[in-house]
């Protein structure tokens, strides 16, 4: 006897088959990781920079909004990478 978990899990295999990626398509999709990794690194290192030089003048206000800005990029960053792991999936 299957369980509820199990019969679902078919049912959703049978509506939206799982896809399966060969070598050259995982690294595709893991050099798109690895390019938007560094360049989150790199508007970290830089932000987080101009975020320690203003706590150290005494300009909180600049500190807050450098750091709503550092989080929308990222936000923006780690949504542009979704979205081109997504288009390079539904290419395959």
């Amino acid at each position: 006897m299957k369980s509820a978990y199990e019969l679902a899990m078919e049912r959703l295999e049978k509506s939206a088959p799982t896809i399966k990626l060969n070598d050259e398509q995982k690294a595709q999709i893991a050099e798109i990781e690895s390019t938007f990794k560094a360049r989150i690194a790199e508007k970290e290192l830089f932000l987080r920079g101009k975020i320690r030089e203003a706590q150290q003048s005494g300009n909180f206000e600049e500190v807050e909004q450098l750091e709503k800005q550092l989080a929308a990029e990222l936000r923006r960053l780690q949504s542009d990478c979704e979205e081109k792991k997504e288009k390079l999936r539904s290419s395959f």
